[in-house]
């Protein structure tokens, strides 16, 4: 009777040995894959004309999709232009007397240095150069009240060079430009549509590369770092598929259990996130579920 009751005791041993060596056949994380979503918008205001594409396509980066309207914009910027073109006419005579006026410096300049040549040579007088530079003097002074007298009409032609280029940066965002390479997750506007700037257009994310947030124990941060490669599970048909990935972050401050996880002892326990980057063959989708085996205590039976 001593003897059975010894080998049934060893044997409730070896079971809890092999059990606690295997950690029940958990997994070291779990979490839900994600993606960086970015929301594309108009740029501009006007009927949308042109808007090319539909929930699930695969979309290049800087792939045009559609266009606003321009029309309105095409319009004003034609009126600018008159406006130039009327402007730029009353000042012709004002811009071509100072024309006249730079040319008359730049013969009184090249006399000046022809008689400071000349006086070098004991061939002129200080009264030629005093002359001289008494012209240059006045021709300059006349420039000046010429250009003073032109500002108003000056500053406007720069006014409306301005308004020109902001019109042409309206008619280049009314374009509408794909930012990324990535798949279209939600479409908010349909062509024909009225929109305004800033109004939602679509959603796109780049799903060729997933990522699972999933948190870890603080007595688990030894065994994992960044750049290590893990085994990351779902759920498949009849067993558990299974995918590389690589930590590509973690948390530096701790945290409170998310409530994805329910038992009241965990809920309150602190932990730390994680990011692993997994190749997507198409199977992977936002908000899946999935666990994290670290490979040195991976459950190989899986």
């Amino acid at each position: 009777m001593k003897k059975h009751k010894y080998i049934l005791g060893l044997s409730i041993l070896a079971t809890s040995f092999f059990s606690c060596g295997n950690d029940n056949g958990k997994a070291d994380g779990y979490g839900n894959f994600e993606a960086t979503e970015i929301t594309v918008s108009a740029e501009n205001s006007g009927k949308l004309l042109q808007f090319d594409l539909k929930e699930g396509d695969l979309l290049t980066k800087e792939q045009f999709i559609g266009y606003i309207d321009t029309i309105p914009l095409a319009l004003k910027r034609e009126q600018l232009e008159v406006s130039k073109a009327v402007i730029s006419s009353k000042s012709k005579g004002v811009l071509s007397q100072i024309n006249v006026l730079n040319a008359k410096l730049k013969t009184a300049n090249t006399n000046k240095n022809r008689i400071q040549n000349l006086i070098k040579d004991n061939a002129g007088t200080q009264k030629q150069l005093d002359d001289i530079s008494g012209e240059i003097d006045v021709i300059k002074n006349q420039i000046t009240s010429v250009e003073i007298q032109n500002a108003p009409v000056v500053n406007e032609l720069k006014s409306i060079d301005v308004q020109l280029k902001q019109i042409d940066d309206q008619i280049q965002k009314s374009k509408i430009v794909n930012p990324i390479k990535g798949t279209v997750l939600t479409k908010y506007a349909e062509p024909n549509e009225i929109t305004a700037f800033g109004k939602p257009l679509y959603k796109i994310a780049d799903l060729s590369t997933m990522q699972l947030r999933v948190y870890i124990s603080e007595t688990q941060l030894a065994s994992i770092k960044i750049g290590q490669e893990v085994t990351i599970k779902i759920d498949d048909a009849d067993a558990m598929k299974t995918y590389k990935g690589r930590v590509s972050w973690i948390a530096s401050e701790a945290e409170f259990t998310p409530k994805i996880i329910q038992t009241k002892e965990e809920r309150v326990a602190l932990v730390y996130a994680a990011k692993i980057d997994v190749t997507n063959d198409g199977s992977l989708k936002i908000g899946m579920p999935a666990e994290l085996w670290i490979n040195n205590s991976e459950n190989n039976n899986n």
